[in-house]
């Protein structure tokens, strides 16, 4: 669960890494990815993958650099959590405000972002909500915020049009995340925000093996870039 002691309109609801390593790593523009890095792309892991935690997984990464990566799982939801039993843990809504949230909002998932720092929520947004200091553009159709004000926006019927709330995240240490592609462990693509946004997280991962392209059974014994 997030962290709600002394939740306040400006308390983190957590941090990925620092904010100065995003807007080096490029993610603060969407525009200045240095070459071979992945962020704003998609990892989907490979039938082979030998972690339990990501298996027929789909992430998007967040920030990729010489200093490692980080991305948030897309298509594994949290065991007995909703959306607005986490509104009700961070004093957003009252107990009983529940039923009178928007359908779109009763609606959203909580994802199991990752395995890093799983007390700490990020959400994943379309472009058209933005806060100066606080959100981070990804790239043209993804954006990053992690305060507790963008929850409130959405619980108030406003807000993003389209979001994900991840808690955790996964996390790499410098060439982790290339050594693990090199091994067969992921491949790598171009985000597709309706993929990103999607609410089916059952056929997420059937749906990115498909939308670019790859037979499943060629994935075990090849590695390699769509």
């Amino acid at each position: 669960m997030l962290r709600c002691d002394g939740v306040d309109n400006r308390r983190p609801l957590g941090s990925i890494v620092p904010m100065r390593s995003l807007r080096s790593s490029g993610a603060s523009s969407g525009t200045s990815r240095g070459p071979g890095y992945l962020d704003g792309q998609m990892l989907i892991a490979m039938p082979g993958m030998s972690d339990e935690r990501f298996q027929r997984t789909v992430i998007y990464v967040c920030a990729h650099s010489r200093e490692g990566a980080m991305g948030i799982v897309l298509n594994k939801p949290a065991a007995d959590l909703s959306f607005p039993d986490l509104l009700v843990q961070l004093d957003i809504i009252p107990q009983d405000g529940a039923i009178r949230l928007p359908s779109r909002v009763e609606r959203m998932h909580v994802l199991v972002g990752g395995p890093v720092e799983t007390s700490r929520g990020f959400v994943l947004h379309s472009p058209d909500f933005f806060i100066d200091d606080s959100t981070l553009p990804i790239d043209e159709g993804v954006c990053l915020t992690a305060t507790v004000d963008i929850l409130r926006a959405i619980a108030g019927g406003g807000g993003p049009e389209s979001a994900v709330l991840a808690l955790g995240y996964a996390g790499w240490s410098p060439g982790q995340l290339e050594s693990e592609i090199q091994a067969n462990g992921w491949l790598n693509c171009p985000a597709d925000p309706t993929l990103v946004f999607g609410p089916s997280l059952e056929s997420k991962y059937d749906l990115a093996v498909r939308k670019i392209g790859i037979d499943l059974g060629m994935l075990s014994s090849q590695a390699g870039h769509a």
